[in-house]
């Protein structure tokens, strides 16, 4: 992912209100985030606990959207849709986006589990926990991070799919 200025990242939220991005709060640490090794950059705002944010190059345009933190928490502990991340080592949570176009203004949404932290890029570099002599460790690596890119992407192009 290329790293992009906090202004472009405002200027690519997709359903979201002009006072909505207006109350976008980044992340002290923006300037020192490593861009080079994430499919998708994500945070949550630390002046709205709920509130979090994503920004996926999609389609060869930059796209951020607004995401909402479920109250409730799962009863039992979850995967990951996006990194499947089967170490669980950070809890996945569940979180909705508004919809593109007259349908999001609707109150349409549409939600995913997601970790909390959205560290996916990293949990998709894990080399897994047990391997055999002679496992090609780079193709593995390879492929989990193809799929977490494929499945970000079917995310976003989802909650983009009803844009007027």
């Amino acid at each position: 992912m290329n790293k992009y200025s906090q202004k472009q990242i405002l200027d690519a939220f997709r359903g979201a209100t002009r006072s909505e991005v207006k109350k976008v709060t980044f992340p002290l640490d923006f300037d020192d985030v490593d861009f080079d090794r994430r499919e998708f950059y994500g945070w949550r705002d630390r002046k709205m606990p709920r509130r979090a944010y994503i920004v996926v190059e999609h389609d060869d345009e930059l796209v951020a959207l607004i995401l909402n933190r479920a109250e409730a928490k799962p009863s039992r502990r979850a995967m990951c849709a996006w990194c499947r991340d089967v170490d669980l080592s950070e809890e996945a949570v569940l979180y909705t986006v508004r919809r593109g176009g007259s349908n999001g203004r609707r109150g349409d949404t549409l939600g995913t589990l997601v970790c909390s932290g959205f560290s996916c890029s990293k949990h998709a570099r894990k080399l897994p926990p047990a391997f055999h002599k002679g496992t090609d460790l780079k193709a593995i690596r390879e492929e989990q991070v193809a799929g977490l890119r494929q499945r970000v992407h079917s995310f976003v192009a989802e909650v983009l799919s009803t844009e007027d």
